[in-house]
């Protein structure tokens, strides 16, 4: 249920936007969701941690079923996407940061690298 006119914004925002940029919003959501989790071990917030990092779990899973298993790249990511899960799951049974932390890291490595290759000719359309 949508209850602020940010909400319905951002409903709207991702109803509409491309493939690249739909992309590029599931990193920053998983990213801002890995944080919060994090944030909720360092401060011993336990309900924070598990809210946030099923959230990026969640989108993880999105991330996957988003996969076009034509293109060799999609079975590597698969895999990164895989260990991303385990160590989400690792973070947030046993309440430890480190674990959320590499994943932060590779998240936004990915992103990064998606930006960059959204930039180059002909990739746009295949994302």
């Amino acid at each position: 249920m949508i209850n602020t006119p940010y909400q319905k914004y951002r409903q709207t925002q991702a109803q509409t936007a491309s493939k690249p940029k739909l992309l590029i919003m599931l990193y920053d959501g998983a990213i801002r969701f890995v944080r919060a989790g994090i944030e909720g071990i360092e401060n011993r917030d336990n309900e924070k941690a598990n809210n946030n990092l099923c959230k990026a779990q969640a989108i993880v899973h999105e991330l996957i079923s988003a996969l076009n298993f034509e293109y060799p790249i999609s079975h590597d990511l698969l895999r990164v996407y895989e260990y991303m899960l385990h160590e989400l799951i690792e973070a947030n049974v046993h309440k430890i940061a480190a674990p959320a932390q590499e994943v932060l890291e590779h998240l936004t490595d990915l992103r990064e690298a998606w930006l960059e290759a959204m930039k180059m000719p002909g990739v746009v359309g295949s994302v």
